[in-house]
């Protein structure tokens, strides 16, 4: 497997345009339960750290993978073994971290699946309500992290650093289809 460092870029770009827990989360009727924690697999975090080894397997004597190097990077939890646990970062990269380095506080990516290595990050739109009509806020590149403050299967109201506004929920990656966060 690939071994290196993980970063979770891009930025808010200032241009102002008009001036969580885990188990709040909504899951499908078929979700399991954690072993460990009796919270549902799979289930979305964020990392606690800048700082967070990404190792081979469910312990510290396993090889580290990847160094993941942004706090509040929503991972998502698919297993638990001790105090260890099994995630999935928006790439589908999957390893294992200590639990102490998660945090339940949500959070999500803008549109990864657009950031692209040698090319500038597309822009998004942060919404004054939930329409795609609705004026600009501000503008965020594609890959930033915005901290989820509500959703209802649709839109999500997000906060990146100073900024607040709506995003389509399908922009997002660290929340599931048809979640609803309150």
């Amino acid at each position: 497997m690939r071994r290196g460092t993980r970063f979770a870029g891009a930025a808010v770009l200032v241009c102002t345009l008009s001036a969580i827990s885990e188990a709040g989360q909504a899951q499908s009727a078929d979700a399991q339960k954690g072993p460990v924690s009796g919270l549902p697999l799979p289930r979305f975090v964020s990392l606690k750290s800048d700082e967070v080894n990404l190792r081979s397997g469910p312990g510290k004597d396993y090889p580290t993978q990847w160094v993941f190097r942004r706090a509040g990077l929503p991972v998502e939890i698919i297993k638990e073994y001790e105090s260890w646990r099994e995630v999935r970062d928006a790439e589908g990269v999957t390893g294992w971290v200590s639990q102490t380095l998660l945090s339940g506080r949500r959070t999500a990516q803008v549109l990864p699946w657009d950031v692209k290595p040698g090319t500038a990050p597309p822009k998004l739109e942060l919404k004054a309500d939930d329409s795609e009509r609705a004026t600009a806020t501000a503008l965020v590149e594609a890959g930033v992290i915005a901290n989820l403050q509500s959703c209802d299967s649709r839109w999500c109201f997000v906060t990146v650093e100073i900024f607040k506004g709506y995003v389509a929920q399908s922009k997002l990656w660290g929340i599931y289809p048809g979640e609803i966060i309150k």
